[in-house]
């Protein structure tokens, strides 16, 4: 069960929820905090009072005002108008996870909003109602307006939702899953739709799979040195202690965790003088992109329990003293709906990611070309005949190139809104999307690189005649090196390549080789 109290949502927590239908409820003290909000909200509707999205129009339209009879209409025609979205839809996962992140930011207390409408989006995820929702549409400026309005249709009976493996319409999905369409009342809608969420919720589901793939790819990096007979000097502590990135003595510890124990690398004296930089430069290549993906979680984390729309509401002013008795809520508008701090870190993330794809594909290249390995021409025995690994190294390639235009930042770009009211924007969602393939592209090329580094210490292997890997990987080398053995067996006549190499992702995906690395971190650290 996650209770939500608007302040304390884990990104761990988040990503249950989204991955599987773990149950979430109100915590009494965010009850109360909507309550105060609410009761804010009613205070200057009655009274009559201009402001912004309560009594007045959206956008440039601010200066419009609304009849207090209109209120409700006002709130249902803003998400109805804004639900213009495009192109194929999120995934259940993330929109999900944005559901859950809105109704989070909504527990702050700050919105104005009914704990009905709270508790009608705690339904959605508890009934497993998901919304329908075009990946396209947001510029991540004014929050992520279009894609949140899809799934705000679904909360009053319009648009399409998925329900128990059904597309259907909001309103049958609601109805089969027991569930009653909400009437949306003042400040409502503009609550629903005016935040960061769906762009969270996709960089939170991106960064946890980075993570899991960079540890992997620690993995497949220390089967590549065995492969390829590498030096260990590169991993040594007092290396990487004199620059002091902490990413980068991280990743030479797990390396060296990896390879304890190994009889198929070098130590001081032995072997080359040096490794090329795919091999000795890991550390540092792979320790840069921890750091980053560790900065994007910050953010990520301070993101899930932030109050993102707009105008916030607080109960009484700054400039007042609190000794002198209640005071008159105040509504400020401001700009926290802007996605520009979450742009930026998931860009960094994506460059990151795209980072280590590119070195790992250089390490295949290193293993399947004779003339820089030592071993048969692309892993095969009876080169000329059969072609081996040589096109998944084409593949492994092509996605690095294409990861390396995907990596280019949405953040610096912006184009102006709403009669330029709107006039700089974060792209926020895009930085997202981006990632989100960056990361699948990047899984692909790590499993390649495991399934060329297996194929080569098998080689290496034989080359120096021995026979059992179990006695010659390093302690934590050798259980991934069986988890890649146990779903693909060694090449030794030419097949498709394709079942194999989507083999080793799922295995990727699901986390299993990266929980290998992080085992062999905890018995050796």
């Amino acid at each position: 069960m996650v209770v939500l109290d608007g302040s304390t949502l884990t990104l761990a927590e988040v990503n249950r929820v989204a991955r599987s239908p773990e149950p979430v409820e109100l915590a009494p003290v965010a009850i109360q905090a909507i309550d105060s909000s609410r009761r804010a909200v009613e205070t200057v509707v009655g009274a009559g009072e201009a402001v912004y999205g309560v009594t007045t129009g959206f956008g440039r339209l601010s200066e419009v005002a609304i009849p207090q009879d209109q209120l409700a209409q006002l709130q249902r025609n803003l998400v109805l108008s804004h639900a213009a979205g495009v192109g194929p839809e999120l995934s259940t996962e993330a929109v999900r996870a944005a559901v859950l992140l809105r109704a989070n930011a909504l527990c702050r207390g700050y919105s104005g909003v009914r704990v009905e409408l709270v508790r009608a989006l705690l339904d959605l995820l508890n009934a497993g109602v998901t919304p329908v929702v075009p990946a396209q549409g947001s510029l991540g400026a004014s929050g992520d307006l279009a894609p949140l309005a899809h799934i705000a249709l679904v909360l009053i009976g319009r648009g399409s939702a998925w329900y128990n493996g059904e597309r259907l319409s909001g309103a049958e999905a609601l109805r089969r899953a027991g569930l009653v369409a909400l009437e949306l009342e003042a400040k409502e809608g503009l609550a629903l739709i005016n935040g960061t969420q769906v762009m969270t919720g996709i960089g939170v589901l991106a960064v946890d799979e980075a993570r899991r793939l960079l540890d992997a790819a620690d993995g497949a990096a220390a089967l590549s040195m065995e492969g390829l007979g590498g030096q260990r000097d590169a991993l040594d502590p007092r290396l990487h202690a004199a620059r002091g990135h902490p990413g980068q003595i991280e990743t030479a510890a797990k390396l060296s965790c990896l390879l304890e124990g190994s009889t198929l690398t070098y130590g001081h004296g032995q072997g080359r003088i040096q490794d090329a930089y795919s091999l000795r430069c890991v550390p540092q290549v792979h320790g840069a992109v921890r750091d980053a993906l560790t900065y994007a979680a910050d953010v990520l984390e301070r993101e899930v329990n932030a109050a993102t729309d707009n105008p916030l509401i607080f109960p009484s002013s700054p400039d007042e003293d609190p000794a002198q008795g209640a005071t008159a809520p105040v509504f400020l508008s401001g700009g926290n709906f802007h996605g520009q701090p979450v742009a930026i870190a998931l860009d960094l993330a994506a460059i990151g990611v795209a980072t280590l794809a590119n070195i790992a594909e250089r390490r295949v290249e290193r293993l399947v070309n004779p003339d820089l390995s030592g071993l048969p021409a692309f892993l095969t025995r009876q080169g000329g005949l059969q072609s081996g690994f040589m096109i998944a190294q084409y593949t492994a390639a092509a996605l690095a190139s294409e990861n390396k235009i995907l990596a280019s930042p949405a953040s610096v770009d912006t184009i102006p809104s709403s009669a330029n009211q709107e006039d700089h924007v974060s792209m926020g969602t895009i930085a997202a999307r981006k990632l989100a393939q960056v990361v699948e592209h990047s899984r692909q090329v790590v499993a390649i690189e495991l399934l060329c580094a297996a194929q080569a210490v098998d080689l290496h292997l034989e080359q120096r005649g021995l026979t059992d890997p179990r006695r010659h990987l390093g302690r934590g080398t050798w259980p991934i090196y069986q988890q890649v053995r146990d779903r693909v067996p060694g090449l030794t006549a030419d097949r498709e390549l394709a079942p194999d190499i989507q083999a080793i992702a799922e295995i990727l995906k699901a986390g299993n080789v990266g929980q290998a690395t992080a085992d062999a971190d905890k018995e050796w650290a």
